[in-house]
C-alpha cells in the first residue's frame, strides 16, 4: 500500500495551541488545503491562513447554534472512502466528495464545563461534542489512508516524518494516532455518562456509585519488580476521563508528587510513603510519619518540626531504619541534619516542600528518593479502590471528620482537658494502623502501637509492652469498639488513664464497669476506622 500525501486537511480544534504554525507549514511545505470550522477558522484568517469554510465544501450553511456542521456526507465520505476501492472512489466523484487527508480535531471541554461552580444542565448538553468525536472515528477507522491528530503535542512529530516520507505520513504512525483517537472518543463519552449518571442520581435518590465505571489509567513507569522480585509491577496515574491527560485537580496528590532526586521508586516504596502521606494529613500542627511495611513505627505531632521528627523517630528507632517518612510541613535543614544525627537510613521522604538547605544535605544521600508535592489536600475526599481477583472493590477514602462534641462519655469520670486533647491525637493517629489497631499516646506521640493482629487482646498487649513504663499517665484509642473488656484491662495495667474507641459492642457494659473500676475515662466515638 502506497502512503497518500496529506493534501486536503480539516482542522477544528477547542484547543488552539500551535494550530497556526502547523496549519502554515502544511499550507508552505506540503500545498495542503486547510478546511476548517468556526472559531478555528477564524483564529487562523485571523493569523493571515488561506482557509476553506466547512460551508464552502459542503455546501451547506452551519445551523441550529452549530450543531449542524460537519455532519454531511462530503465531510465523513471524504473520509470514509477507501482509496484503493473503485466503487467508492466512483460514488465519491459522482457526487462531488473529495478526500480529506487528515482530521486535526480535539472536543468541547465538557469536563471543564461541567467542572465549574453553577454551571446549568443546559449548558452543560451544549457542551457535548457530536461532530468532533464522529469526525475522529471516521478519520480512524479510515486510517488506512487518513491521518488523525488529537493532541497539539502531535503536530511536530507529523510534519517531520511528512518531511521524511514524501508528504505522507506511515501506515504505522496512522495506526498509532487511530488507537489514540478511539480512546479520546470513548473517554470523551464515559466523561458524559459520568455527568448524567450523577445527574439522573441526584433526581432519583440513587446511591452515590455509578453502575458502571471505568478508570482511566496513564502508565508512568515499568517498577523493577514488585512486592517481590519475582512479580513484576507499573505505576499508573490516574487520568482525565475526556482528555487522557493527568487529572490536574486535586492537587497535591502523592501520584503527582516531583521527585526531586534518588533512585526510581519501587512498588514498595509507594505503598509505604502513600501510608505515611495520609497519616501526616489528618494533623493540623506540624507533623512526622515515620512508615515501615505500611504502619506508622512512629507518629508524632509539635510546633516544632525537628522536634515532631525526634519524637517519632524515638519510638521505634529499630523500626524506623530502613522505613519512608513524610511531613505535612516543608522540611528545613535542621530536620535532615537531625536525620543524619541519628544515624537514620531512610527509603524515601515526602513533603509538601524543602527548603534550600534541606536539599543541599539530602544531596549527600544520592539514593535517598526525595518527593515534593507542592502541598497538602484535607484527608479524605476521594474514592479509594482495591483489587480482588476478577473485581474491584471501590469506597469513600477514610478520614477522621467526626465532631468531638459528638462524642459521649458513658463513665462516671470525664477526661480531663489535656486527656481530651490526647485522645483526639490518639484517634487521629489510629486511623492510619493496621486493624485491629491499638495506640497509646502521650504528650502527642505515638509511644505504643499494636497492629495487624487476628484480635484486639493481642494488639493492646504489643502496644503496651512497646509503650513499657511511658505508658503510665498516657491515654490510647481503639479503631473499632472493645468486644470484651480483656483489651482495656490490659491498657489499664499499662497505667492509661483515658481511653477512645467507637463503642457499639453488646459487651459495652462489661467494658465500662471495667472503667469505673479503675476510675478511667471512656470516650464513645460512635464511628469506626478500620484499616484493613
Amino acid at each position: 500500500m502506497v502512503d497518500p500525501p496529506i493534501k486536503r486537511v480539516l482542522i477544528s480544534v477547542t484547543d488552539k495551541t500551535g494550530v497556526v504554525p502547523f496549519a502554515r507549514t502544511l499550507i508552505q511545505e506540503f500545498g495542503a488545503e486547510i478546511v476548517s470550522t468556526g472559531g478555528t477558522a477564524r483564529a487562523l484568517e485571523e493569523a493571515g491562513i488561506s482557509v476553506r469554510p466547512i460551508d464552502n465544501l459542503t455546501g451547506f450553511p452551519e445551523m441550529m447554534d452549530g450543531r449542524i456542521k460537519t455532519l454531511h456526507p462530503r465531510v465523513h465520505g471524504g473520509l470514509l472512502a477507501r482509496r484503493d476501492n473503485a466503487a467508492h472512489l466512483d460514488a465519491a466523484a459522482e457526487h462531488g466528495i473529495g478526500m480529506i487527508d487528515m482530521v486535526v480535531v480535539n472536543l468541547y471541554a465538557f469536563e471543564a464545563t461541567v467542572a465549574r461552580q453553577g454551571v446549568s444542565y443546559e449548558e452543560a448538553i451544549e457542551n457535548i461534542d457530536i461532530g468532533g468525536p464522529s469526525m475522529l472515528r471516521s478519520a480512524a477507522k479510515n486510517h488506512a489512508f487518513v491521518t488523525v491528530l488529537t493532541s497539539p503535542a502531535s503536530y511536530e512529530e507529523i510534519l517531520e516524518e511528512m518531511r521524511t516520507n514524501g508528504g505522507a505520513t506511515t501506515l504505522a504512525t496512522r495506526k498509532r494516532l487511530a488507537l489514540e483517537a478511539f480512546w479520546l472518543t470513548s473517554a470523551y463519552d464515559h466523561a458524559i455518562y459520568s455527568w448524567l449518571n450523577r445527574e439522573v442520581s441526584s433526581w432519583e435518590g440513587e446511591a452515590p456509585f455509578q453502575r458502571h465505571k471505568r478508570l482511566y489509567l496513564n502508565k508512568v513507569s515499568e517498577l523493577r519488580y514488585g512486592e517481590n522480585p519475582h512479580q513484576q509491577a507499573a505505576f499508573y496515574r490516574l487520568a482525565s476521563e475526556a482528555s487522557g491527560d493527568e487529572k490536574p485537580v486535586p492537587e497535591y496528590q502523592l501520584a503527582n508528587a516531583q521527585q526531586l532526586q534518588g533512585k526510581e521508586l519501587s512498588y514498595n516504596n509507594y505503598l509505604d510513603l502513600d501510608a505515611a502521606w495520609n497519616a501526616v494529613r489528618e494533623f493540623e500542627a506540624p507533623t512526622c510519619a515515620i512508615v515501615k511495611h505500611l504502619n506508622p513505627c512512629g507518629l508524632a505531632s509539635n510546633a516544632d518540626l525537628v522536634t515532631a521528627y525526634q519524637s517519632a523517630h524515638a519510638v521505634d528507632t529499630v523500626s524506623a531504619y530502613g522505613g519512608v517518612m513524610a511531613f505535612n510541613r516543608p522540611v528545613t535543614g535542621a530536620v535532615i541534619e537531625a536525620i543524619y544525627a541519628n544515624g537514620q537510613f531512610f527509603e524515601g521522604i515526602v513533603a509538601p516542600g524543602f527548603e534550600p538547605a534541606a536539599l543541599e544535605l539530602l544531596a549527600q544521600k544520592k539514593s535517598a528518593r526525595i518527593l515534593q508535592t507542592g502541598g497538602a489536600n484535607p484527608p479524605g475526599g476521594h474514592l479509594d479502590f482495591r483489587s480482588i481477583e476478577g473485581g474491584l472493590l471501590a469506597l469513600s477514602a477514610d478520614s477522621v471528620t467526626e465532631d468531638p462534641s459528638a462524642f459521649t462519655v458513658p463513665t462516671k469520670r470525664s477526661p480531663t482537658p489535656d486527656e481530651l486533647e490526647a485522645l483526639l491525637f490518639a484517634w487521629k493517629a489510629c486511623k492510619s494502623v493496621k486493624s485491629n489497631a491499638i495506640v497509646i499516646a502521650k504528650d502527642n506521640v505515638t509511644i505504643g502501637l499494636g497492629a495487624g493482629q487476628p484480635n484486639r487482646v493481642h494488639s493492646a498487649r504489643i502496644a503496651a509492652e512497646q509503650a513499657g513504663d511511658s505508658a503510665t499517665g498516657a491515654v490510647a484509642a481503639s479503631d473499632a469498639f472493645m468486644p470484651f473488656a480483656d483489651s482495656l484491662e490490659v491498657l489499664i495495667a499499662a497505667g492509661v488513664t483515658a481511653v477512645i474507641q467507637p463503642g457499639g459492642s453488646i459487651r459495652d457494659n462489661e467494658v465500662i464497669a471495667t472503667a469505673d473500676a479503675a476510675d478511667i475515662a471512656l470516650v464513645f466515638t460512635g464511628r469506626r476506622h478500620f484499616r484493613h
